[in-house]
């Protein structure tokens, strides 16, 4: 699941994260930026167009096997965002892709606080299966009949616009929806398909991969035909600052790699 991670998901990080540039006003990199759950390392490559330095945290030592693979360059460490293994006030940008679903937010906000540097900001961002064509309504049968064969995990629907982040001396600055579109042939949607968690739910009860890949490929061909198709995919930006971020922390260099860092005060 790691290497399909890794390899077979859309390519919808990046023009999330480069819709995040727009709406954060980003004319140059910031220092340090941290990617929180980055999981196989898909969002964190694309957190790389952001920063000067990028690190990824993930809970699941497992899926870091191909980070390095997918985003050369950046900084992997295993942690929990319960207890960001980060100095206080090194952080300029911190972003989650669907991450904060599986989160003790109680915990995780004040890490949030501590590790952000003045002006620093968290990005929560997610997207939908992609269960859309453009004007063609098959696509979205056809999932609903792969979900109900394969259910998915439950319990992940999460609204970021509901948090009391105020609680935290933090504020909701913007939200938007808008669509993605990722252009996929039936090979890549099965590839896709075939990571998704019902699959992986599938397969940890017993079930044959072949078997799943070879009724997806057979139900899908009629779908697809043998063109390339734009896939929409439903996403989400939200922007979270501090309400009163400080000005203690020290000037530092942007040539430094907070991945390298690890503080004491958060082991």
């Amino acid at each position: 699941m790691a290497r399909a991670y890794a390899f077979d998901r859309p390519p919808v990080h990046l023009p999330i994260i480069r819709a995040v540039r727009e709406r954060l006003g980003l004319s140059e990199h910031v220092p340090r930026a941290l990617d929180v759950g980055c999981g196989a390392g898909l969002s964190t490559a694309a957190l790389m167009e952001l920063a000067d330095h990028v690190a990824g945290l993930e809970p699941v030592s497992g899926m870091l096997g191909c980070c390095r693979e997918v985003a050369a360059g950046a900084s992997f460490v295993a942690g929990r965002a319960e207890r960001l293994p980060f100095a206080a006030g090194v952080i300029d940008l911190v972003t989650a892709a669907g991450s904060l679903n599986y989160v003790d937010l109680d915990a995780f906000f004040p890490q949030l606080v501590r590790v952000l540097a003045p002006g620093g900001r968290l990005v929560v961002y997610d997207f939908s299966e992609g269960s859309r064509l453009r004007d063609d309504p098959r696509l979205g049968a056809w999932y609903a009949a792969f979900t109900a064969r394969y259910p998915p995990r439950p319990g992940y629907e999460m609204d970021v616009t509901a948090i009391d982040y105020a609680r935290f001396g933090l504020r909701l600055d913007t939200y938007e929806e808008f669509d993605v579109a990722a252009p996929m042939t039936l090979a890549t949607y099965l590839r896709y398909v075939m990571s998704e968690t019902g699959v992986e739910m599938a397969l940890a009860r017993g079930a044959a991969e072949d078997e799943i890949q070879a009724w997806c490929a057979a139900t899908l061909a009629g779908v697809f035909g043998v063109g390339t198709r734009d896939v929409l995919f439903e996403a989400y930006i939200a922007c979270v600052s501090r309400r009163n971020p400080g000005s203690a922390c020290p000037e530092r260099s942007r040539r430094e790699d907070p991945g390298l860092h690890v503080s004491e005060a958060a082991s």
